[in-house]
Parts: C-alpha cells; structure tokens; sequence
C-alpha cells in the first residue's frame, strides 16, 4: 500500500497472509449492491491490452488526490482499480491501510465487479481492524483489512480510502509506477488561496499539469510500463517513477516543514529529536555497568554498540509523526525493544554519557530510492548513527570509516543489524545516501562502499578420491564481512541438526548425495573476528566412471556461474550484493590404481565489474585446484550486460570441465 509505515518493519510485524487469513475468517457474506461507482463501471468497459502472461493483473486506474485547508491539515483520497488476468492476480482483492492517530483514515470501500456482471461491495465496517505486530508492544499503529469478493480472473476491483493527517509534513509522493502496468494514472492537488507547490518528477518524464478548476492541478499519464521483476536486479523503489510535491502557504512563518534544501530537512529533525536523548539515573547507571572494566574509549564504545544492537530487540513501530519522532531513550532502555530510529537514540544517549558524540543518519534500505533533488523526509524509512571516533581509533579497523570536512573522523553503524559487526555496514545501506543530521542542519552524504577484501570467503579443502567415485573431505571456511553475517544469522538461530542440514543443503547443490559430520565453528559470537566454520562430508557418488576412466569436476563447493541473464531480454541493470572476495585450494589426494589423463584449461577471466581464475596443477598422486573470484562493481549497466553474461557463461563452463583419470594397466 502507499501509505506504508515510515521505518522498516522487519521482525516483529506480521505477514500480510496472516492478515488475510484474519479478515477471510470474519468477512460476512458478500453484498449484491445496485451499482458502484460509475468511475469504476466506466473501467469495467473498456478494454485492456494484450499483456505477457507474466502480467497477473493491470492497474486500469490509480488516482490519488491531495487537499490542503488554510490550515495546513492534509486530506488524501486514494483511488485504484484493478483488471485481474490471471490467477496470481487475485491478490489485489486485498486492501491493507495503516492508520494511527496523526493519520486517521476516515473512509474505506471497496467494490467488485464479476466477468457475468454481478456486483459487490463491501465497506469499512466489514474490514477487520488489528494490530500489524505479532506483539502487542507499541499499540499506537492500527490496520485494517478488507478483502473485496469475486476477486477472479476477469472481474474488475476496485476500492478508494480517505486519511487525514496533521500537517508535520507539506510533502507528497505520488508512486504511480509498480510491478503492474498502469492504464491510467492521476493526481490531483487542491490548495488554498495564496498557497503554492513545487513538483518534480523523479525517474520519469515531467509532464505539465492541466488546471482543474478553482486552485486546484491536476497531472495524468497514460500506459505506464511496469517495473518487471528480474533476478538480481536494482530495488524496484530505486527504478520507479515517481511525482515529488512540495506544497506552502505564499508568505509561510517558518520554513518548518517548507523544505528547500537538504540543511532544511536536517533542522526540521534535528529539532523533532531533540528530547529524545534526556539521560536518567538508570541510563547512567546502565552505561556505567557496561562499561566497567573497558579501558580505552573504543573499548567502550564496542561494550555499548554491541549491547544495543544485540540486547535490544527490534521491533518497527508507527506511522504519521511518530514514524520520525524516536521514543526516549530511557523508555527504550526500560522496555528493551524500539525500532530502528529509537536503537539509534539509546546508542547515542548512551554514546553521549561517556563523551563521544554521534549524529542520526537518515538512509533508505533501497539503495537508489533517495532522490538527492527532493529535499525530502519521505525519502528515507531507516535510520543509523555517525560515531565521532576517539583520536586513539584505528581507523584501518573501521571499513564503515569516513573523514568529516569539520566533525572529524565517523564511523557509521547500524544498531538494528544484530549480525554486522561494528566497523561494517549491512550491504543495503552500503553505496547509498544518507542525511546526516547535526545541530545546524542536514547533509547529504554519500555511505562508503566497502571493498572486496572485507567480504570475503577463504575456503580450503583436503579431499580423497575413491576408485569407484567416492568423494570425502575436511573443509574450512573463513568467513569475514557480509558472507560471516549472513552465515552467522543461519547458524546462531540453529539447532546442530539444523546446522548439519544447512550446510548439507549447501553443498548438495554441487554434489549428489551429501552427507555432513563433525560441524564445528569458531567465533561464532565474536563479531569483531572472522567466523571459522569447520566439517566433514562424504558422498558415494562424485566420480563417473566410464570403462577405465574416471570423470571428476575439481570445483566441488561454491560456483560463481550464473544463470540470471539467461532465457528473455533483460530490461533492468544487475546488481551484486556486495563488493567480495572468495578463493578456493583444494588439495585431492588420488586413487593409486589411476594416473591423470586430461587436466581442464585454467581459466582468466576480467572486467572491470569481476574477475575470475583458476589453476590446476598435478603432482605425484595428487591433484591441487585454486580459483578466485572478486566483484569489483556492484551495478552492471544495461549496456554493459553482454559483457556480464560472457563472463558468468565463462565461469559456468569451468565448473563444468572434469579431470579426467585412466586406470593404469594391471
């Protein structure tokens, strides 16, 4: 929905299907109505398109209109409607809207329209209203779910809200590009005498606005493209088009919530925030305790990270203001859970008692979706902290490091991410944009990027090759940076069982019939250090013997080759996670009945974006294969794509190529 809540709700919020479920069990019987709204009788006309059959459905109307009093108080009317075409389309008969104090929803309906022509409606009191959270912690965020009937392939749905909100914001988004096509799309905006806008046009053509009578504007687009969802692609936010809107009275007070520019925004929240981080006899008491024993500040500031992060269970929480404004800090302390925003302003009350200061940073988890043009709050949904480093820091430690022209050295981390460790920043945030907010005002800074080598896998292997295929091994894998993080959120939450099972499924992608024993790990709870992951495995069916040779592919754990770019034309850029690193060394000890017949080409393959290579080297009945691989660009551009799919065509073909082994002659 468009009105999603402000910050991220990862953990704690529950699943759309849940709330389905929930509003399927109490929806009451459909209503046979005399007709809906003929806006929506007019669409159930006309007819659509051709699409490709991975179109589910079309968006034959999405209108969105905005009305502003003298005194500032928002009313926005949200209108859409949807052809569905196939059966994976049958979702959009759903409608969730949040709503909480400061944005109050006022009116929902919602209507259908059936291939033989029957119609149906339903209306706010037949949607059930709950709490988005799996817990019932903060209670000041509401939704409700209303499911339209006859919701098939062929009916036409339909349905329109209204919310009002207080004026914190001037601003809107007008998101009128998606996964679906769009047949037409409107926004209208209505402002009081002697009030005025600014509008542009994000990721998309500007068109003008047609004047719509009064002081009102109005702006249409016809056949909007859908954003088409291909592996490995760019954020779908970070690609759509959207309409920034800017609205104010001619000779406003103050520029309060008028932004112009970027210090404008860092003022407003600076302001927002200013209570939040109050110390209390607890908080202090809390940072001494975590504290003792550490001698240096760095020590320190780690002992006080890694509590927040770690201790302080993340829960998202509410929209409207309170989407921006944090909890204070004490409160957060107390109840030991907040969302991103309010993680941040423990950290920073408890950062500022041991005299190290540090500054909110505003960023989006869908890298490219701040638009750097629109001085905007609506542009971020996530908040993480700028630590100004003791002059005794070892910056070289810090990948997440970077040099202010006048605050010094910062560090920026993120409190939310239990598994990153401090010194890192989560590949999402990473290459991103980010408001750093200070007294004086806002900055829009660019995240650092980490390197390659602070993401990497080191993987070495000591492997015995039976006479009849059988393969058995001891691995070690070093793990460092995104790949230890991603690790660590499997195995932390992990049975043993569970862990022998994970890895087996890992490896059962290269090789048939896997087992898995002797799991060990090191480090496991130690951010700072690499995880270590140590196992056995054994598998009776590597080898193919043919007559008197014996077939084995020498890259046995972790491919690189993919198939992402193959099959349609692709329309959309990739993306790779992050800048990494990964080496593989095995070393194969041989069966004595065979000697080496044919050993693959070694592979060197480079462009500017990755690099692969490999070397294959025989000794007195042994086999030794080493490869590397490194992401040296995150984004491929769409003109570099060929290039991309020679390279991971490359890879593939390696890790197909067998040694091939002949029976010495009795």
């Amino acid at each position: 929905m468009r009105n999603k809540p402000f910050f991220r709700r990862r953990l704690a919020i529950k699943s759309l299907a849940t709330l389905i479920a929930v509003q399927g069990s109490l929806l009451l019987a459909p209503k046979v109505v005399a007709g809906p709204p003929d806006w929506l009788r007019g669409l159930a006309r006309q007819p659509v398109p051709t699409y490709s059959d991975k179109t589910s459905a079309v968006i034959v109307l999405d209108e969105q209109i905005t009305s502003v009093d003298q005194d500032g108080e928002v009313k926005t009317l949200y209108r859409r409607a949807y052809k569905i075409l196939r059966h994976e389309g049958r979702k959009f008969g759903t409608v969730v809207v949040y709503f909480d104090q400061e944005t109050r929803l006022t009116y929902l309906k919602g209507w259908a329209i059936s291939p033989q022509g029957t119609e149906y409606e339903v209306k706010e009191k037949d949607a059930v209203e709950s709490s988005p959270f799996d817990e019932a912690l903060y209670v000041d965020t509401r939704v409700k779910v209303l499911k339209i009937p006859a919701a098939e392939v062929g009916s036409i749905v339909g349905y329109e809200y209204e919310q009002r909100r207080r004026p914190s914001l001037l601003q809107d988004l007008w998101e009128f590009q998606s996964e679906l096509p769009v047949r037409q799309a409107r926004f209208v905006l209505r402002l009081p005498d002697q009030w005025e806008y600014r509008v542009r046009f994000l990721k998309y053509a500007a068109t003008e606005p047609q004047p719509a009578g009064g002081h009102q504007w109005m702006w249409e687009l016809q056949d909007v493209p859908a954003i088409e969802e291909e592996p490995s692609m760019p954020s779908p936010r970070g690609l759509a088009g959207r309409l920034a809107v800017t609205y104010f009275p001619a000779h406003p007070v103050s520029s309060g919530s008028t932004y112009g520019t970027w210090q404008d925004v860092g003022k407003w929240y600076a302001r927002l925030v200013a209570s939040s981080r109050v110390e209390t006899p607890s908080l202090i008491t809390r940072v001494n305790e975590l504290t003792a024993g550490r001698s240096t500040e760095m020590d320190k500031v780690r002992g006080l990270a890694g509590f927040v992060q770690r201790e302080v269970r993340y829960v998202a929480i509410e929209i409207g203001i309170g989407g921006y404004q944090p909890h204070s800090a004490s409160s957060v302390l107390v109840n030991r859970y907040g969302d991103c925003k309010d993680k941040a302003t423990l950290l920073a009350a408890m950062l500022k008692q041991i005299g190290v200061d540090s500054y909110y940073v505003l960023t989006n988890i869908d890298r490219g979706s701040v638009a750097p043009e629109f001085p905007s709050m609506l542009n971020f949904n996530h908040v993480i902290l700028a630590i100004r480093l003791p002059k005794s820091a070892n910056i070289a430690d810090l990948h997440a490091a970077w040099t202010h022209p006048t605050l010094g050295s910062l560090v920026f981390f993120d409190p939310t991410d239990e598994f990153t460790p401090f010194g890192y920043l989560p590949a999402e945030e990473q290459a991103n944009h980010g408001l750093l907010v200070t007294d004086d005002g806002g900055e829009l800074v660019a995240l650092p990027l980490l390197q390659p080598r602070t993401n990497s896998v080191q993987r070495s292997a000591r492997l015995t090759l039976g006479s009849h295929g059988a393969l058995s091994g001891e691995v070690k894998e070093v793990r460092s940076g995104f790949p230890a993080s991603q690790y660590r959120a499997v195995l932390m939450k992990a049975t043993s069982t569970e862990r022998d099972k994970f890895l087996e499924a890992s490896l059962g992608r290269f090789i048939n019939g896997v087992t898995i024993s002797h799991v060990a790990t090191e480090n496991l709870e130690e951010f700072d250090r690499d995880l270590v992951v140590r196992y056995s495995f054994r598998t009776e069916q590597y080898g193919k013997n043919a007559g008197n040779l014996l077939l084995v592919r020498p890259m046995i754990i972790g491919g690189n080759g993919s198939g992402d770019l193959e099959g349609e034309p692709r329309t959309q850029p990739f993306e790779f996670t992050a800048l990494s690193w990964e080496t593989d060394e095995f070393e194969w000890t041989l069966p004595s009945d065979y000697r080496v017949e044919a050993v693959p080409n070694p592979v060197h393959t480079s462009f500017p974006f990755a690099e692969y290579q490999t070397s294959l080297e025989t000794r007195d009945g042994s086999f030794h294969f080493t490869k590397s691989y490194e992401v040296k660009d995150l984004n491929v551009r769409k003109e570099n794509l060929a290039d991309l799919k020679k390279f991971f065509r490359q890879i593939a073909s390696e890790e197909r190529d067998v040694l091939i082994l002949k029976q010495a002659e009795k």
